[in-house]
């Protein structure tokens, strides 16, 4: 069987792609537009791709291709409905990062309670060398135990973000779904989880009803001194309404892993913040551990395997 992957770059080079033995030749590619992958794969068996883009019109012309494995968990890259089409099957692969982003979440809250990216930029700077005391104290450091963390997601990620939580000594709430008419049992009403919150960590999934989950009247319910962490997807929080909020000091800071577009561009609204102490951007690599992108490819591997297999 022939392999295609359509953009290998995504992932380390140290990072071994191990794919099933059924599969005699793999042709990589760093990365591929949505026209270079119509000629790309047009006559494989398997697709791997992360976030190429897969159209209809890609799909119809690849006249062998049985399998589509995405290298992530969002599938949102593929047209579904032509390979339904076409009979090619749509795998993905999921709980690979269920250490690697909740661990991430905590880097940057306590990042931000801490004020560790002032500190050891002045100490860079020489501060603590012309410092008169054997310390210096010019951002206020808050300790996380004994506060109320707001989760939005109650999955595998969400969960397990709660896990951590409580072993810092945090209270954990989960809230329901925006304008939820019943409360579910281990969740509070949306509204109240936005204003009890001293941390907000999103954690939920990107759905007509989550877009621009958080805007300007969520921000105006929160409290002042208020961490907002989107570790999910861009779109859960509006942008726009997230640098009015920071600017006017209707929240004490945010951190975000993830834009509404990526790569962010130049104009991206998140660019007015980043000169900011209060807010931190990582771009998009909290899932990328290297213990992570090894499980995850052992996933994919043993997914299209059993695929392989299933065929014959």
């Amino acid at each position: 069987m022939k392999a295609v992957f359509l953009d290998r770059e995504t992932f380390p080079n140290y990072i071994d792609i191990a794919l099933p033995e059924q599969i005699r030749e793999c042709i990589e590619y760093p990365i591929s537009t949505p026209e270079e992958a119509i000629e790309r794969i047009k006559d494989a068996d398997i697709v791997l791709t992360n976030k190429s883009i897969l159209n209809a019109e890609a799909i119809a012309q690849a006249k062998n291709l049985k399998l589509v494995q995405v290298m992530a968990t969002g599938t949102n890259n593929v047209d579904h409905q032509a390979c339904q089409q076409a009979h090619v099957t749509v795998q993905n692969v999921e709980g690979y990062s269920v250490d690697s982003v909740p661990e991430h979440t905590f880097a940057l809250l306590l990042a931000l309670r801490r004020n560790l990216l002032s500190y050891i930029s002045d100490v860079k700077a020489g501060k603590w060398s012309d410092s008169k005391h054997f310390c210096f104290l010019d951002y206020p450091i808050t300790d996380i135990a004994g506060t109320t963390m707001a989760i939005f997601g109650k999955g595998t990620l969400g969960t397990h973000v709660a896990k951590i939580a409580q072993a810092f000594g945090m209270k954990v709430v989960f809230a329901d779904h925006k304008h939820a008419e019943t409360i579910r049992d281990g969740y509070i009403p949306f509204e109240d989880a936005i204003a009890v919150a001293d941390v907000i960590s999103l954690n939920c999934p990107l759905t007509s009803t989550t877009q621009n989950l958080i805007s300007t009247e969520e921000f105006k319910q929160m409290k002042p001194s208020c961490l907002l962490l989107n570790i999910g997807r861009g779109c859960l929080v509006d942008e726009q309404a997230l640098v009015a909020a920071l600017k006017n000091q209707l929240i004490a800071g945010a951190a975000f892993d993830v834009s509404q577009t990526e790569p962010m561009p130049a104009d991206s609204p998140l660019n007015e913040l980043l000169d900011m102490p209060n807010f931190l951007l990582t771009p998009h690599v909290a899932w990328a551990s290297d213990d992570a992108m090894r499980k995850l490819v052992g996933i994919a591997k043993a997914k299209m395997t059993a695929f392989i297999e299933n065929l014959s």
